[in-house]
């Protein structure tokens, strides 16, 4: 008489887990294929997306793992170019909250409008140049 096969404690432990949302990519094909490689694509979607009413200090936590994630990720600068042109109102995205993305992308208007206005932008390469 043949037993059962067995499954292991963890398989049993990972089918009972609910399933973790996952950032949202592209659909088109000419926005490219760089998410088949983002490192979330794996099994951390979760950090990179509030549950519900997220405590603050719980908030600031889980985008610290998030963006120690992105940090290693090799496809980062194209996931946080994504967002920024989409714009992604909500996560993290190439290793920026939804908040530093707002900032940047008011940088960039701001340097915009200055270029525009035939003004050199502040920093190192307008004193240089």
């Amino acid at each position: 008489m043949q037993q059962p096969p067995h499954q292991s404690l963890q398989a049993v432990a990972v089918k009972s887990l609910p399933a973790l949302p996952k950032p949202r990519v592209p659909a088109r094909e000419e926005d490219g294929p760089w998410h088949a490689d983002a490192v979330c694509r794996r099994d951390e979607a979760g950090l990179f997306f509030a549950p519900s009413k997220e405590p603050t200090a719980a908030r600031l936590s889980r985008e610290e793992a998030a963006k120690r994630l992105c940090a290693r990720c090799p496809v980062m600068v194209a996931c946080r170019e994504h967002a920024l042109l989409q714009p992604e109102p909500y996560g993290v995205w190439g290793g920026l909250t939804a908040a530093e993305r707002r900032v940047v992308l008011a940088r960039r208007r701001r340097r915009a409008a200055e270029l525009r206005q035939g003004r050199p932008t502040a920093g190192p390469v307008a004193a240089a140049g």
